[in-house]
């Protein structure tokens, strides 16, 4: 026998289930959602979520939003969440803004890692710089070194031409 559903009949809302992208599944386009995602499949996109969870088979090119983030599977782009983590089968090619991070030993990753209070708001137009400025510490700088025009250049292989006349 079927049990009424309370919770809809008192008028509290309960939490819905979490969309499922599958291994099979495909999507071109940027998904949006107040809810949990768990993504299997493929998204060239950007996702924004409350619970985002990358799976082992996943493929994201994209940058991904969301409160908790949790990495198994490979993301192209830059990723921003208050909690974010990587797991020993994670592949991350980007930048990552974060409130909180832990990185599991065998995590793939290659970017730049920032902190920040609230990684969400972060303006996703403002680009992180690749390289940091170099902090002067009062030391001479290093002598510069010459141009690269006045280096000598080894002679190019082959045969060498005879001067006879």
């Amino acid at each position: 026998m079927n049990k009424p559903n309370t919770n809809a009949a008192s008028g509290s809302k309960t939490k819905p289930q979490p969309s499922m992208l599958s291994t099979d599944l495909t999507i071109v386009g940027n998904l949006r959602t107040t809810g949990d995602i768990q993504v299997e499949g493929t998204v060239q996109g950007d996702i924004r979520a409350h619970l985002l969870t990358v799976g082992e088979s996943a493929n994201i090119e994209g940058e991904i939003v969301a409160d908790d983030i949790v990495v198994t599977g490979r993301v192209v782009g830059r990723v921003r969440g208050l909690k974010v983590r990587l797991t020993s089968t994670a592949r991350v090619e980007g930048d990552i803004i974060h409130k909180t991070i832990a990185i599991e030993s065998g995590a793939h990753f290659e970017g730049s890692v920032q902190r920040a209070e609230d990684p969400l708001s972060t303006g996703a137009n403002n680009p992180i710089p690749a390289a940091r400025t170099p902090v002067s510490t009062g030391a001479p700088a290093p002598a510069a070194e010459a141009p690269s025009s006045s280096i000598p250049r080894p002679a190019a292989a082959g045969p060498v031409p005879s001067s006879k006349d």
